[in-house]
């Protein structure tokens, strides 16, 4: 049932992850995420004022802009935008800043995999580097179903290309020092055993998906103490060094 991975990772085995926080001075916010060679950036600006039409004026949005590396945004890339906006409005306290928008851009750096679940983590740890009031963070992850049956994490391209199905997910990391001081009614909310996205390509049983849903739960918490360490206030580094 081994499936030999070209890269000669197990099954389970992520790519290496790498963050780095506040790479453009411009942006109220940035972050580079890397998974293996899948990089994406993603920038913050905002809250501004006024919302667009059809948003909810009493609440603020979310607005999503992806940017491919190359060419003109396709199907594929809108609905990347459509998930990743979903994704962010729901972790995301809306009704701190009423009737405002916050916009994030995402620029594919390179794309070898798992690209929606890097952009994904990237504007999360984007959001927490521009201040923006968060319920709690999200972990994004790839699982990907063989036609043998295995499970394999973190595809690269070439691997996602030849698997039968697989799934981006979704889940919560409740990091209660990303909530601002007036949120405290929220700072009780727990979801670290719920699911936050899930976005399916070809086609899984119910059996196989929940066992991806295992992996993936299991994975994300190995990523989440990664996020933790790298979203560490940078007082703490200072007085370190100062020390």
């Amino acid at each position: 049932m081994e499936i030999d991975r070209a890269d000669g990772r197990s099954p389970n085995q992520l790519r290496p992850l790498s963050c780095s926080r506040g790479v453009l001075n411009r942006a109220h916010g940035s972050a580079s995420w890397a998974q293996g060679n899948t990089q994406v950036l993603a920038a913050v600006y905002g809250p501004k004022a006024g919302t667009k039409k059809n948003e909810d004026p009493e609440k603020a949005s979310v607005e999503v802009i992806w940017k491919p590396k190359t060419g003109q945004i396709g199907k594929q890339e809108k609905e990347f935008e459509m998930v990743l906006k979903r994704t962010l409005q729901s972790i995301c306290i809306l009704t701190i800043h009423p009737n405002t928008t916050t916009s994030v851009i995402v620029q594919v750096v390179h794309d070898d995999g798992a690209l929606l679940p890097c952009a994904i983590n990237a504007s999360c740890a984007a959001l927490v580097d521009a201040g923006i009031p968060l319920k709690h963070l999200a972990v994004a992850i790839c699982c990907c179903l063989a036609e043998s049956g295995l499970v394999m994490l973190d595809p690269t391209k070439l691997e996602e290309e030849k698997m039968k199905a697989f799934v981006y997910m979704v889940l919560p990391n409740s990091i209660l020092s990303v909530l601002p001081e007036e949120s405290s009614s929220v700072k009780g909310e727990q979801m670290d055993h719920g699911l936050i996205t899930s976005v399916t390509h070809g086609v899984m049983s119910v059996d196989d998906y929940l066992h991806c849903l295992e992996r993936g739960r299991a994975a994300t918490s190995k990523m989440s103490d990664f996020l933790r360490r790298n979203l560490q206030p940078r007082l703490s580094s200072d007085s370190s060094m100062a020390g």
